[in-house]
């Protein structure tokens, strides 16, 4: 087994992610989105909206300003010639995939602990499932609220709990549980979405037919293919690394990166400071340098993992969002930011979209950075000056928390 050091393993770490590639000089492209999606392997979903939703950002952290709809018309606006790439799924959580993988990602192989809950839910109501896919084959793309009320005048579901009126985002009705469950297990597909809700529709009207009429891979071989996914995407990885990536079991993992080192798609080597053994992808470079600037948000594949990120970057970050604000220590969404492969700051960030800004509340240079403040600021301002633009907005305004608001305020007169 070869030892290499973590600097290398940080700079390889980043190449996989796609940092190492240049920016776009001219307008960002499909075949650019596609170079992104080759590398990370999946967009996560969520539904903070404060700065921009979580799936658009990554594109942007590693292409520039893109217009929305590049991304848009993959996942749920294709047309005759612009056809879907993407397809949502669980993987990592709720996901973006490439149409090609939303096989290997069946619920056989992604077993989920909370699927056993709804056992009860369709007991109790032992035709709702086949309702809801009979409104969704008659209606759809259609969301769960539409689909209740469907389903209330005929009574065909029976004594189905609707969602109370006053309801937080949370309290999902029978209805909508149902809805996610068949999403969950492949039986739904989101053919689109409006507002960010989750539209729903029959797979057959959403995956390719090459793709849907496929076989379902064995269980073992889609969890071997997964983790090679996984190392591609991480260059190099330890095992737990390569397990999160797509949240696999622990078993099945363990049996894929045997094979996989047995067949030499896979390395076993020692990074110096890491207290466990770790797997390179043989296809990964090793750049000398991985010079740029991006804005990560919290879901972003290079940070998600927050052990990883503190044992590569030396970072420890923490998602405030559910900290009560007297309690937080940077903010409620908050963007760590990389300069020329380290990460040397953060940012808690608001799209103030009444006032056309970009709000900055705080702005944090990280300690033991090798760069100055001054540059810190001055590259954050170019970046940040970018987003609002992006994001349509007129300006930066940067608040009074942090020891680098008064340096990126000075250097965004």
């Amino acid at each position: 087994m070869r030892t290499i050091s973590a600097d290398v393993a940080r700079r390889t770490f980043l190449a996989a992610q796609g940092f190492a590639d240049p920016r776009p000089a001219g307008a960002v492209t499909r075949r650019h989105l596609g170079r992104v999606l080759d590398r990370v392997k999946l967009l996560q979903l969520d539904s903070v909206n404060v700065a921009v939703r979580a799936h658009y950002m990554p594109i942007f952290s590693r292409l520039g300003a893109y217009p929305f709809d590049l991304l848009d018309s993959a996942a749920w606006e294709p047309d005759g010639r612009r056809p879907r790439l993407l397809a949502e799924t669980w993987a990592h959580e709720a996901s973006l995939v490439p149409v090609q993988d939303w096989r290997l990602l069946g619920h056989e192989t992604l077993p989920r602990r909370w699927w056993k809950h709804y056992g009860p839910l369709l007991e109790k109501h032992p035709s709702l499932a086949g309702d809801i896919r009979d409104v969704v084959a008659e209606s759809g793309p259609v969301g769960a609220g539409a689909i209740e009320r469907a389903l209330a005048p005929g009574g065909r579901a029976g004594t189905v709990r609707p969602r109370p009126p006053g309801a937080t985002w949370w309290e999902r009705s029978e209805v909508k549980r149902v809805c996610e469950f068949l999403f969950a297990v492949g039986e739904l597909a989101v053919g689109t979405r409006r507002h960010f809700e989750r539209r729903y529709d029959l797979p057959e009207r959403v995956i390719p037919p090459e793709i849907l009429g496929a076989p379902a891979p064995d269980p073992a071989d889609a969890a071997r293919e997964l983790v090679g996914r996984s190392a591609s995407a991480l260059g190099i990885a330890t095992a737990s690394d390569l397990r999160d990536y797509y949240r696999l079991g622990p078993e099945r993992t363990r049996t894929a990166i045997a094979e996989l080192v047995d067949a030499g798609r896979l390395e076993e080597v020692a990074v110096r400071g890491w207290d466990r053994t770790a797997y390179r992808d043989p296809a990964a470079r090793t750049p000398r340098a991985v010079p740029g600037r991006a804005l990560l948000c919290p879901f972003d594949p290079l940070v998600w993992e927050r052990d990883r990120t503190e044992r590569i970057f030396g970072f420890r970050y923490r998602i405030e969002i559910y900290v009560p604000e007297p309690k937080r220590e940077y903010g409620y969404y908050v963007f760590p930011f990389l300069l020329d492969g380290r990460l040397a700051g953060r940012v808690d960030l608001k799209a103030d979209r009444g006032a056309g800004v970009l709000r900055v509340p705080g702005a944090f240079a990280e300690p033991g950075s090798p760069e100055p403040a001054s540059r810190v600021a001055g590259e954050l301002a170019g970046e940040l000056a970018t987003m609002a633009s992006w994001l349509g907005l007129d300006g930066v305004e940067v608040g009074e928390r942090g020891d680098l608001a008064t340096p990126l305020r000075a250097q965004l007169r």
